[in-house]
């Protein structure tokens, strides 16, 4: 009933996929020769927390390769919110080969086909919801990782790639200059920002115990600041996405702090060719950093830069929050991708062209 539906639908609106530069973004990836692009040929691939910004690319990735390049992947992407995977996906939700399963990770997931790759990513991350649903976020990623594993230790899926974060290192101490997959640092947890790393480093031993139990093949992914286009600019309370917001409607971007905070930014195509690397060429049940730490920067310079970027004569403005509950205090340490560059991976795209492109892809979303 659904695809009848979809089929007479007006998706004049739905125009993310078709953006140009989404799909220069999409051609630029699949150029990268270091993947193994051909082990998608003929597969079954589950994203979860498909409306999310890296799930969505991937998402449209994979039906870039079917257009254009034939593979015959069969995409099923699980979203909690259907109204927003239909503006996201459009027409080609009416595809046979995309198929969208409609419920909430931490619900019991009952697949009745093949599935040979998952990509999890269902899980929020943002400063708003942090603040209003810290629950959620714990069951999201304890929860819905176990419904992951328990639906995936039977169906003899290939690998699955788990999406999870920066914050799970927590504070270092000062002798370290670049964290590697090795080093970890201290989680306070009467600290109410913890209930994202910590339940996300509870993810990531839940993979590792379902492996050593079950046989389960996983990789994961600790991810650093993405963003680009198809981010979520609304209530969400990060910097980029808030900073980004404010450029795109020409109102003033408001600095809630100092702005002397160093940040690094990585392009959402430098993500999603790295968590393709990961889950098609890494070494099974290890983990990799994914960060751009070629361009470090003070957050009032990206402001800046943004404000620049603008066509509006927008200015850069100070209001303090003393609210801070929701950020992380501890003092910034690089992430070193050693590892990861090893597999034949590096960040191809500097922050300023980065910014144009997300910047000008909502704008021509806005136009039309």
């Amino acid at each position: 009933m659904l695809r009848k539906t979809l089929r007479y639908m007006d998706w004049s609106d739905y125009m993310l996929y078709k953006n140009l530069i989404v799909q220069n973004d999409l051609k630029e990836m699949l150029e990268d020769k270091n993947i193994s692009w051909e082990k998608l040929k003929d597969s079954s691939v589950l994203i979860t927390g498909g409306t999310g910004m890296l799930a969505k690319y991937i998402t449209y990735l994979l039906i870039y390769m079917n257009e254009k390049m034939n593979y015959n992947i069969t995409i099923c992407v699980l979203v909690r919110n259907l109204e927003k995977a239909v503006q996201d996906f459009g027409e080609y939700i009416a595809l046979d080969y995309l198929r969208i399963i409609n419920q909430d990770i931490c619900n019991k997931i009952e697949i009745d086909y093949k599935v040979d790759y998952i990509i999890h990513a269902a899980g929020s991350c943002s400063a708003y919801c942090i603040k209003k649903d810290p629950i959620g976020i714990i069951d999201a990623n304890t929860i819905g990782v176990k419904n992951i594993l328990e639906y995936a230790k039977d169906k003899n899926v290939k690998n699955i790639l788990y999406v999870s974060t920066r914050e799970i290192y927590g504070k270092m101490s000062d002798d370290i200059e670049m964290i590697k997959e090795s080093d970890m640092g201290i989680l306070d947890p009467q600290d109410s920002r913890s209930c994202y790393p910590e339940s996300k480093r509870m993810g990531e031993q839940m993979f590792k115990a379902y492996s050593d139990v079950y046989g389960i093949n996983y990789n994961v992914v600790r991810m650093a600041h993405a963003y680009g286009p198809g981010m979520n600019l609304k209530n969400d309370g990060r910097v980029m996405a808030d900073f980004m917001n404010n450029a795109v409607d020409g109102t003033d971007i408001v600095m809630k702090s100092t702005g002397n905070v160093q940040r690094a930014f990585c392009y959402i195509t430098d993500a999603v060719r790295a968590m393709m690397i990961v889950l098609l060429n890494g070494d099974k049940c290890d983990s990799y950093n994914i960060a751009n730490e070629d361009e470090p920067l003070k957050i009032r310079k990206v402001a800046k830069i943004l404000a620049d970027i603008s066509k509006d004569s927008i200015k850069v403005i100070y209001r303090q929050d003393n609210d801070t509950s929701a950020y992380c205090k501890y003092k910034r340490v690089g992430l070193d991708t050693t590892k990861i560059r090893k597999l034949g991976w590096k960040p191809n795209i500097q922050l300023l062209d980065g910014l144009k492109r997300t910047y000008n892809s909502f704008i021509m979303l806005t136009k039309n």
